[in-house]
């Protein structure tokens, strides 16, 4: 039985699609260190207003008619998240207490999630539906995968591949929800005053920074499942 996969033979010296591995690396770490330098930037401007991002988390949310949603600080850099299950904005200490305009952006980001919760956007419900899914996806995918190359198993292989799809599907699901997310909380910055002129396009800029983050999290993936199916899409279940 020939041995082919994750660098047999010659291809432990040479394997081309490696360069798949190296593109997505780059791209990864790019987009990283943009959404930070962005952030930084615009963590040193204060807001007119002088408003906190809790104090615009409230704002926005009762904008909208929602009095059922917390807002907390939760720890670390760029945590901030909304918990449909808690029905909790949580924000980072960089977000939370302050003044900023990137602070700003960001906790207006997570409200616009929990106006997506409120009205029932439909891709936020099928990211929520395919979370499951997802986990499942990401869990057994490299098990899979690491196990059909030990014991020679081409089946075990594939089904690993297809469990690396489906989080990836979860990844391409997660675009349209982060987008709307973001484009909801700039024109809502905008329209109830919290941020004007200058400010409301600081914060479209880290906002835009911190979505590349998630094409690029689309693109790394799409590239490692090129490479492995390249690597093993031709080959024989008796191989």
């Amino acid at each position: 039985m020939p041995f082919y996969g994750y660098g047999y033979g010659y291809r432990m010296m040479w394997d081309p699609t490696y360069i798949l591995i190296i593109v997505g690396a780059l791209l990864s770490m790019w987009a990283s260190a943009r959404v930070n330098s962005t952030f930084r930037r615009y963590a040193q401007v204060r807001s007119m207003t002088g408003m906190t991002g809790a104090e615009a988390a409230m704002r926005l949310l009762h904008s909208q008619g929602i009095y059922d949603v917390t807002v907390r600080q939760v720890r670390g850099h760029l945590t901030d998240h909304y918990d449909p299950r808690t029905k909790t904005v949580n924000l980072s200490q960089a977000v939370y207490s302050q003044t900023s305009v990137a602070a700003l952006g960001v906790a207006a980001h997570e409200c616009g999630h929990a106006i997506q919760d409120n009205v029932g956007y439909a891709p936020l419900r099928l990211r929520s539906a395919f979370v499951p899914v997802a986990n499942l996806g990401s869990t057994l995918s490299w098990p899979l995968i690491v196990i059909g190359l030990l014991i020679g198993m081409t089946p075990f292989i594939r089904l690993g591949i297809w469990m690396l799809t489906l989080a990836l599907l979860f990844q391409v699901i997660t675009l349209p929800v982060e987008f709307y997310a973001s484009s909801r909380a700039v024109t809502l910055l905008d329209q109830l005053g919290i941020l004007s002129g200058q400010e409301v396009d600081g914060t479209r800029k880290v906002l835009g920074a911190a979505a590349l983050t998630y094409v690029a999290a689309v693109a790394v993936s799409l590239l490692q499942l090129l490479r492995l199916v390249l690597l093993f899409g031709g080959r024989r279940d008796d191989d």
